[in-house]
């Protein structure tokens, strides 16, 4: 398993902890659907006016968020029998992520594991435009957190 990209790991979580994070969240997000040590993720965080040049090119909304996902992978293709398989790309606005803890009540730890998660399943087909998406991934992202989380505390 890879993840690659531009880290700003102290502006969000300890350097020490990350990576066993990011792969703990992404072998609980793939389960069996793709072998979880050949897949590869990028990573980005970038600032609040970045995310929100990216939310506005890609998605026509003209303010930030916290976390945008663009996929590479179709979940109904074909696994290849080896190599690598990217399944596309995480931009997570770290500022807005320490905002949407402080609001939330929780840590900044368990705001960016929910967002990565979140992306995730976004990269894995997941969506939430009807109540029915919403709540499958909603429940889902759950099960991973709680699993997640129990394993890293």
């Amino acid at each position: 398993m890879k993840i690659v990209g531009d880290f700003d790991f102290e502006k969000l979580w300890d350097p020490d902890a990350y990576e066993t994070m990011c792969e703990a969240c992404v072998i609980a997000c793939v389960q069996e659907q793709i072998p979880a040590d050949r897949v590869e993720v990028s990573l980005t965080f970038v600032s609040e006016d970045e995310i929100r040049e990216l939310n506005r090119e890609y998605r026509g909304i003209d303010k930030p968020t916290d976390v945008l996902s663009f996929p590479q992978f179709e979940p109904d293709e074909v696994v290849p029998e080896e190599g690598p398989i990217f399944l596309g790309d995480v931009v997570i606005c770290s500022d807005v992520c320490k905002r949407q803890a402080e609001e939330f009540g929780h840590s900044e730890n368990r705001e960016f594991t929910y967002l990565f998660v979140h992306s995730v399943l976004h990269l894995l087909g997941y969506d939430h435009m009807d109540e029915n998406e919403r709540r499958d991934m909603r429940n889902r992202e759950n099960e991973i957190l709680d699993k997640v989380m129990s394993e890293l505390l």
